[in-house]
């Protein structure tokens, strides 16, 4: 059986390798979705010696199966969002104090103490639903800032624009998290020069506005808030940790966390740092759901285990991994 806060304590990617490795066969014994995928993919679990070898669940499992690990209670259902009739996925989260310790962890190596925060949210077509895990964080994050200018903003902007420059000129440091659309709009009916803040979008338009790419989109973001970098948060429902990216689009792992690129055309081979392939995430915070998905971003890793996202497949397709019936 595996502790899983040996999770929290990984140092070394020997260790994550080692700790990966157990996860994966406490996955297979126990997870019945994962162990009927694997057995699909022929997999001998004896001969799987390292993370290359690992099967990775495809996302779109998540929409039509439950992925659990154990048969405890489900403390908390997270659900994707989606248009009026899609289907969207759950993720069933039978621990919630594992995604607690995952973004607290997370965030504090890659911020700081949360207290030195206000914390403002800028996340209107998340309010608007349930079962939205950023929601859950935010929420959670805005309550340790211990700060009484941190809070949500739904369609207020207004407000927001007052309390934001009012906190940045006071010398307060500041993370905004907003959804993209949601910046774009603030920063067309105000145009800020922000010396204290940390702009930190997350999401992407959600059929608000046509997509753009990372470049220009940063470029107006930059401009339009006065600041050097525009941070970015990369999560997803069906995971429980999140990567960041402080400026650039390249993003690094907390401990626990780490991408490989799969070939677009052949799902269980991997290729080099540099090129584009799918994003494969391993995620040992989710031990009590699948640890190995195959998402459908685009991207590239590097050496340092960073990694950008560069797109989604075409029509949500994972080409050579499309094993959805089982």
């Amino acid at each position: 059986m595996i502790n899983p806060q040996d999770i929290f304590t990984i140092s070394s990617q020997k260790q994550f390798e080692k700790i990966a490795l157990k996860v994966f066969r406490f996955q297979y014994e126990n997870n019945l979705v994962y162990k009927e995928f694997c057995d699909f993919m022929n997999t001998d679990v004896q001969k799987i010696k390292s993370l290359q070898q690992i099967p990775f669940l495809p996302i779109q499992f998540f929409k039509s199966h439950d992925i659990v690990s154990n048969t405890d209670v489900i403390q908390e259902t997270f659900t994707s969002s989606g248009t009026t009739g899609m289907i969207t996925s759950k993720h069933l989260v039978t621990d919630i104090s594992l995604y607690g310790q995952s973004y607290r962890n997370a965030f504090s190596e890659f911020y700081g103490n949360i207290e030195d925060y206000a914390v403002l949210a800028l996340l209107p077509s998340y309010l608007e639903r349930s079962g939205s895990s950023l929601i859950y964080m935010v929420e959670d994050l805005i309550k340790l800032s211990n700060n009484e200018d941190s809070g949500f903003y739904l369609h207020n902007y207004d407000k927001l624009i007052t309390k934001l420059v009012e906190l940045d000129n006071s010398g307060q440091n500041v993370i905004l998290i907003g959804v993209t659309y949601a910046l774009l709009d603030l920063v067309e009916k105000q145009k800020f020069h922000l010396k204290n803040t940390i702009i930190m979008e997350t999401g992407g338009m959600k059929g608000k506005r046509k997509e753009m790419i990372r470049e220009e989109l940063h470029e107006i973001l930059c401009n339009g808030f006065g600041v050097q970098n525009i941070h970015s948060e990369y999560g997803m429902t069906e995971l429980l940790s999140q990567a960041y990216s402080p400026g650039n689009g390249i993003f690094e792992c907390p401990a626990w966390m780490q991408i490989l690129t799969r070939d677009t055309e052949d799902a269980m081979t991997y290729i080099d740092y540099g090129k584009t392939g799918g994003i494969n995430v391993i995620d040992l915070a989710n031990i009590n759901s699948c640890s190995f998905i195959a998402t459908q971003d685009l991207g590239k890793k590097y050496p340092n285990n960073s990694f950008e996202v560069l797109g989604r497949f075409d029509n949500s397709d994972i080409r050579g991994c499309n094993l959805m019936v089982i």
